[in-house]
């Protein structure tokens, strides 16, 4: 199965689908905080070589998701409250801005796209599907993102992407964010940008505590 993979599919692309699942994996909580990624395993386990493994563990690395422990021991990471803190710090200050441009610029068309998200959204939320769930509201949070129509702050915000969708799978206060967007998308579709930011930021404090709350058990000592 080995052979038959690395020769008919690029090594580039053996990589990026390795890290893609991994990713995903984490993001879900398949592969738990502490746990131990082993090259030969997930080598066996993907019916490829070593090599495309190692090199997706090395992005994970890179991403936030994974760390050496030591030379022969690589484990996902334990998020721990700064980790926590400063992620949030940074939707705060990008998530914020960006919804009160996407209050300012929003056309019907993408007001359209968000209503639907956030029918897909309650679907979930109904069934208690976490997965999916995690996978809407990453959505919805693009969408905004580009109807802010700024693609520098896309590019800003993209390399810590995955980091925050692991963070939102914490929160599973899912009726509760739920509520949040629906009201966030009400702010966006008045055309107020103030009245955007101002629910955005809400939104954003809120998913903190839920999270600090889920991770740690404790509330956040300045959750605004």
């Amino acid at each position: 199965m080995s052979s038959t993979t690395t020769k008919t599919e690029p090594l580039g692309a053996v990589r990026e689908r390795v890290l893609a699942t991994l990713r995903q994996d984490i993001i879900a909580g398949r592969l738990g905080p502490g746990e131990r990624l082993v090259e030969r395993e997930l080598a066996d386990r993907f019916g490829v070589s070593r090599v495309p493994v190692r090199e997706a563990i090395r992005a994970l690395v890179a991403e936030g998701f994974v760390l050496f422990e030591s030379a022969r021991r690589t484990v996902v990471r334990r998020l721990t409250p700064t980790d926590v803190k400063e992620l949030f710090e940074l939707r705060e200050a990008l998530e914020v801005y960006a919804a009160g441009l996407a209050a300012a610029r929003a056309t019907p068309e993408a007001l359209a796209e968000l209503r639907e998200l956030l029918t897909e959204a309650a679907t979930a939320t109904k069934e208690g599907d976490g997965e999916a769930i995690t996978d809407i509201n990453t959505r919805f949070h693009d969408r905004i993102l580009a109807m802010a129509g700024n693609t520098l702050l896309i590019s800003v915000m993209e390399p810590v992407d995955g980091r925050l969708r692991w963070l939102t799978r914490q929160n599973e206060e899912w009726p509760q964010l739920l509520d949040e967007h629906r009201e966030l998308y009400e702010a966006i579709a008045s055309g107020d940008p103030d009245r955007a930011r101002a629910h955005a930021l809400g939104h954003v404090r809120a998913n903190y505590r839920s999270t600090v709350r889920h991770l740690f058990g404790t509330e956040p000592d300045d959750a605004g």
